[in-house]
């Protein structure tokens, strides 16, 4: 193995020296990484917008639409659409082929690195985006494409979250991981503005320019992977120590040879020995059980860390859909403009949340009031707001105004704690023995219910034959389920804040969730395994170290 005797592998039992200190150009070098939430956040915000363009439509459904008068030609403009179940295959396909692209991703990210395995994300979605484009009036075209891209986003969504938790400082890892989650509303944002711009283009234009602009982001991501380093805990899990040296020096902004590196690349090397000591090594099908094995009663089990990365994304994604159909507002475009600017506001917010409060406040607090905020719409849709109070001369312009402020409450609430948190968690909360395989199942999930949202939602608020037509009631369905999430994340996530991922590893033995915020590392695993430096091993002490220092008796390399 590549380094195993050249670099050594002896750290500290000083609990502030187990990462090393961080400078401004790392910080921006993690940062970069974010960027890849852009691919999801564009991609679900030009679907919805190219879906009702008059042009889109007219190619797949045949009707006719009089560009100068600005409506459908003999048919009504609620008919004029593309049916329930072509909506739904089309924005359900690409969540489906995502699901397996996710879970493929742990083994691709295990075995040539997390960075290559992005780039090729890159590269399957650039090539699902040419048969989008390509397609006219072909739904088995169109279809084929929103596949392979969606394998693409699979890829790219799993393995961005793995490569940020790694590399990220533990300080500003909770910030540096929610800017994956700014990035995703950006990209939303990024996607209504370009959809607005082509919605009236009487040409293929009006729906291949807002498919188009995806390659920017493909070409920006892929390239700059290039220049950014390699995950250090994938060379440790593949014995290439030199190499994890290497790159852990350029994430951190230190040199190579600095105390501070040896130190944290220790930890995380004695942390890989004990978990491969405490996981079974077994076949390849037993590798992919391995997240699912132990007891949910144990607060370190496999299972219960997948069930932790899984059961957040179930409400992840059920949080943002509520709000997307209302039968009651006369320009959902601006609505819509409107709530993703309030998205885009509001995540930045998490970014000092999230370390300053910690994740289980923001995950607690923001469940409770989604759950006011969904209930509040759905009262009021089903009584002062129903579409009846309008066409019987009643006036709704309270209701619906009311119901659009709550939508903006939930959508603050969701922009700052469930959306960023529940994508560092699963980034944090699993061991490097099977960090990738459980992110990769953790992400899939979201996968998975974005796809089932996206084949029943049309069917439950539509009104066409064979459709439930709940409309506002069912915000009854999305405030209980986010009561269900409180309950979740009260009795099931620790909090992680300020910890290194193999201290979480520690803390999930050690204490229960709901005591985790108090917990405090007291060791080292390089202590744990025996890897500490032979030399001067009373001065481990910080306490004894800063004594010392107060008396000069320390020399310079100590004091580093």
């Amino acid at each position: 193995m590549v380094g195993v005797a050249a670099y050594p592998l002896t750290g500290t039992a000083d609990l502030s020296r187990v990462e090393a200190p961080v400078t401004f150009k790392a910080y921006l070098l993690c940062a970069f990484a974010a960027f890849g939430g852009i691919f999801f956040g564009y991609d679900t915000g030009w679907m919805s917008g190219v879906l009702g363009m008059p042009y889109f439509i007219t190619q797949y459904t045949g009707l006719q639409y009089d560009y100068d008068a600005g409506r459908p030609v003999d048919v009504d403009p609620t008919q004029f659409a593309l049916p329930s179940s072509t909506k739904s295959l089309m924005t359900s396909i690409l969540s489906c082929r995502t699901f397996f692209g996710a879970l493929i991703a742990g083994d691709v990210a295990d075995f040539i690195g997390r960075r290559p395995t992005i780039i090729i994300g890159c590269v399957v979605f650039s090539v699902g985006c040419v048969l989008e484009i390509a397609s006219t009036n072909q739904v088995a075209l169109f279809v084929m494409g929103r596949l392979v891209s969606g394998l693409g986003v699979g890829f790219i969504s799993a393995t961005i979250l793995l490569y940020m938790a790694e590399v990220a400082p533990k300080k500003v890892r909770g910030a540096l991981v929610s800017g994956y989650q700014f990035c995703i509303t950006l990209g939303i944002l990024l996607a209504n503005c370009v959809d607005y711009a082509t919605a009236n283009r009487n040409d293929t234009g009006s729906y291949r320019i807002p498919i188009g602009v995806q390659f920017l982001w493909a070409l920006i991501l892929g390239v700059g992977l290039f220049i950014l380093p390699e995950s250090p805990r994938f060379h440790v899990m593949k014995g290439q120590f030199q190499a994890a040296a290497r790159d852990l020096s350029l994430v951190r902004g230190q040199p190579i040879d600095s105390n501070y590196i040896k130190d944290e690349l220790a930890e995380i090397v004695a942390n890989h020995e004990y978990e491969m000591q405490v996981i079974p090594q077994t076949s390849y099908i037993g590798s992919w059980m391995a997240p699912f094995q132990g007891s949910l009663r144990k607060g370190n089990s496999n299972l219960r860390r997948t069930l932790l990365g899984a059961g957040i994304n179930f409400i992840f994604y059920f949080g943002t859909t509520f709000f997307q159909q209302l039968g009651t507002i006369n320009n959902p475009f601006l609505i819509s403009l409107i709530t993703t600017l309030v998205n885009v506001l509001s995540t930045p917010v998490s970014f000092w949340a999230i370390e300053y409060l910690g994740r289980r406040p923001l995950l607690n607090w923001g469940a409770l009031g989604m759950f006011v905020s969904q209930f509040v719409v759905a009262i009021v849709g089903v009584t002062a707001g129903r579409p009846e109070v309008a066409r019987d001369g009643g006036d709704d312009t309270a209701a619906v105004r009311a119901m659009i402020a709550f939508i903006c409450i939930n959508i603050f609430f969701f922009a700052c704690t469930w959306g960023p948190v529940g994508w560092v968690v699963i980034g944090e909360c699993f061991p490097l023995p099977i960090r990738s395989r459980g992110v990769g199942i953790a992400t899939a999930s979201n996968w998975f219910w974005n796809c089932i949202m996206a084949v029943v939602t049309p069917y439950m608020v539509g009104e066409e034959p064979g459709s439930a037509a709940l409309g506002p009631r069912v915000f009854f369905i999305w405030g209980s389920l986010c009561l269900l999430s409180g309950a979740f994340a009260y009795f099931l996530v620790p909090e992680m804040k300020g910890l290194t991922l193999e201290q979480i590893d520690t803390m999930m033995v050690e204490t229960t969730p709901r005591r985790s915020a108090g917990w405090k590392p007291t060791t080292t695993f390089a202590a744990q395994m025996g890897r500490l430096r032979p030399c001067m091993p009373d001065l481990q002490s910080s306490s004894l170290i800063k004594v010392l220092k107060s008396n000069n008796a320390v020399s310079p390399l100590l004091q580093r």
